[in-house]
């Protein structure tokens, strides 16, 4: 489980910017990022790198101080460090090849370093858009394919004066999304209001998109959103979910949704200290 506290991001992006395709390639020259420039990141972390919690008299009134999140066991999470961030990415997806290998199948060394370039512009775009956390899949089928989903954490800010009505926030995403996706008037592409235990009503919007990662063409993508509203404010936390397995797009909806069903609000700042076991004494 992810315990996470609620920072003070104020991204002004609209819901339908939260997945950005304009991912910049360090190894690109003429990308004009730096990928040792932590400063706006930063500003949203205390020393030891984790997300940094609103003091409480810049909390609104009612408003949860942190939230928790469950991955499935097969999942890792991302390291968003520009400083460690390839490199362990890359060790990540060598030994998921290494572990079919090990089994007599074959591997193209292509297709490892195509997940692993793909891998590494999910992670530095989360950084670059501040995201609270992101969370992977990395494996390989029997065939040798690769399989990979991510799935970030954002938080966003509703502007002052506009709405905050979450049927209005997502009937236009739904508009928008149906006028530009290639997966437009497909079953998926859909948008409408679910419940989630503990948490209520929430938007849920899935698409699909052509993410443009300057290769020799886009690359087709299914994507999951849940948008979710952070009680006694203007805020929204979306988790926003991707998949280039486009085939496979309808199962891995699923695993979105599973895995947005474990998002909780927790009112104290510091996480619950766990029940002590049978017969034990706290303290011993």
């Amino acid at each position: 489980m992810n315990d996470t506290p609620i920072t003070g991001s104020s991204m002004n992006d609209s819901m339908n910017g939260s997945m950005n395709n304009s991912m910049n390639d360090p190894n690109d020259p003429n990308d004009p990022s730096d990928p040792n420039d932590r400063s706006a990141p930063d500003e949203m972390r205390d020393a030891d790198g984790r997300p940094r919690l609103l003091p409480s008299d810049e909390r609104p009134q009612g408003a949860p101080a942190r939230y928790t999140l469950n991955y499935p066991s097969t999942w890792s999470h991302l390291d968003l460090d520009p400083s460690t961030r390839d490199v362990a990415i890359r060790r990540r997806v060598e030994e998921e090849a290494a572990k079919l290998r090990a089994k007599g199948k074959a591997v193209d060394r292509d297709l490892v370093d195509e997940l692993i370039r793909g891998t590494r512009r999910s992670a530095r775009e989360a950084y670059a858009r501040g995201a609270l956390q992101i969370a992977s899949l990395i494996a390989f089928l029997s065939d040798g394919n690769p399989l990979s989903a991510t799935a970030l954490v954002l938080r966003t800010r509703i502007p002052e004066g506009e709405s905050t009505d979450l049927g209005e926030l997502m009937l236009t995403g739904g508009i928008h999304v149906n006028r530009t996706s290639p997966g437009r008037g497909s079953e998926l592409n859909q948008v409408h209001i679910m419940e989630l235990p503990e948490v209520g009503s929430v938007g849920r919007l899935t698409t699909v998109e052509d993410f443009d990662h300057g290769g020799p063409a886009p690359v087709r993508t299914a994507v999951h959103q849940v948008v979710i509203p952070v009680p006694s404010s203007r805020d929204l936390m979306v988790l926003a979910s991707t998949t280039p397995n486009i085939n496979m797009a309808e199962t891995f909806f699923e695993v979105f949704d599973a895995i947005a069903g474990t998002f909780r609000f927790h009112e104290s700042a510091e996480p619950e200290a766990p029940a002590p076991s049978e017969g034990s004494e706290v303290g011993a």
